[in-house]
């Protein structure tokens, strides 16, 4: 099975679109698919071991640990990795390795992993978001950031935490804009194929628009929701987002 990749075209598409060519076609649809010569598993080994050997402990080799988590490589395992590596790459280079492994493979929900994800923004995290809880799977938190003039709320959700599909309804203007703060996540409308978020981004959403958002399944995720003003205004809530259709995401 082909990896679908974008993240060259995203990131270099106008400025070096033969590179980011190369980076999705090549090397993830057709190099990391060759499943029959070697299992995702072991090229992910042979690549996070590649790159802490040159001391590339960057935002690559972050995006590449997630990987190796996401195809069977256990928490465990990558401790032995990194250590038997480290004696082969060297001790400083295996430190640096397991700070950001530590990250990755972080217990879900656990209080180390929250409180890393808390001082990645300026934001509070704020308290449980019971009141809405019935909408969510997973544990999500509030942090009311501004209730006059524009509702702005600071969302964040653990790993594997989504709201369900929903729809947001107006007489007349209305919607809401994601601010995305923190971590990593997605957002998908009904009928396209999920965006997934990092900080920075923001997401337009039109009244109407059935959706969802949420974190990734390995990362904490926040964002701000901005309610944009509309005359009776309200959110339709609608099925949970199922296991099927998020575990394809992965």
């Amino acid at each position: 099975m082909a990896i679908k990749q974008t993240a060259g075209r995203d990131a270099l598409g106008e400025f070096a679109p033969k590179f980011a060519q190369l980076n999705d076609d090549v090397l993830f649809g057709e190099v990391w698919s060759r499943e029959a010569q070697l299992s995702l598993r072991d090229r992910s080994l042979i690549t996070v071991t590649a790159l802490m050997a040159q001391g590339l402990v960057d935002t690559s080799f972050q995006h590449h640990l997630m990987m190796a988590k996401k195809n069977g490589v256990t928490r465990s395992e990558i401790a032995e990795i990194l250590t038997h590596a480290a004696f082969y790459a060297g001790w400083p280079k295996a430190w640096a390795a397991f700070r950001m492994a530590k990250e990755v493979w972080a217990e879900k929900g656990s209080a180390h992993a929250r409180k890393a994800h808390e001082n990645d923004m300026v934001f509070p995290i704020g308290q449980p978001n019971n009141g809405f809880a019935q909408y969510f799977i997973g544990q999500s938190y509030l942090a009311p950031l501004s209730t006059s003039q524009v509702g702005i709320f600071n969302v964040t959700f653990e790993p594997g935490c989504r709201n369900n599909w929903h729809i947001h309804q107006a007489d007349q203007g209305g919607g809401q804009i994601l601010v995305c703060v923190a971590g990593r996540g997605y957002y998908q409308e009904w009928g396209k194929e999920a965006q997934e978020l990092h900080p920075g981004d923001v997401v337009n959403i039109a009244p109407g628009v059935k959706h969802w958002h949420g974190a990734a399944p390995d990362s904490w995720f926040s964002h701000l929701a901005v309610e944009v003003p509309g005359e009776n205004g309200h959110s339709e809530w609608l099925e949970p987002v199922d296991d099927v259709t998020y575990g394809k995401l992965q």
